[in-house]
């Protein structure tokens, strides 16, 4: 039944991940169907509803699964490099899988937002381009979901063999 559950959440945590990943390119083409003048660096256009929207449910899809895969994956406490050269395979990659999913959930999060605020109707008028960052930012909600689901995975399979070899 636990390999059922832990099946789930992880088709659950990749399901939210590719969701804003493919929200943040509708994004990204919402936002390049409105009017705008380009010149250099400068860009004036008019903002996209329909880009916000689109970003800002990225953005909440992928704060949920990064929320999802640590609260279910389970706390790992490493307290030095000697603690984690010690540890387990499974731990080792845990860690750095956790690492690496809140390095590219800071990106990714941040591109989201940069583009959808740019997007938001306060924003009618001129200033710096902001084209591609919707992309790009939902190209890293990808690569997240493959972190968080690594990550996942190695937590509870390092908690599994704490439990069965008694160690804490």
């Amino acid at each position: 039944m636990s390999r059922n559950v832990g099946f789930f959440i992880c088709f659950l945590i990749l399901a939210m991940d590719v969701s804003a990943g493919i929200l943040g390119i509708e994004a990204e083409v919402a936002q390049n169907k409105v009017k705008h003048l380009k010149m250099w660096i400068f860009e004036c256009r008019d903002p996209s509803h329909t880009a916000f929207k689109y970003g800002l449910a990225a953005c909440i899809l992928l704060v949920l699964a990064h929320v999802t895969a640590n609260f279910l994956g389970g706390c790992l406490c490493v307290v030095s490099r000697q603690d984690l050269e010690k540890s387990s395979a499974n731990r080792q990659l845990a860690v750095a899988s956790l690492i690496f999913s809140w390095i590219i959930l800071a990106i990714a999060f941040s591109m989201l937002i940069v583009g959808t605020m740019a997007n938001s109707r306060s924003r009618r008028g001129c200033g710096i381009s902001h084209h591609r960052v919707l992309s790009i930012g939902g190209i890293l909600c990808f690569i997240h979901g493959l972190f968080a689901v690594a990550y996942y995975i190695s937590a509870t399979a390092s908690t599994r063999e704490q439990t069965h070899t008694g160690h804490a």
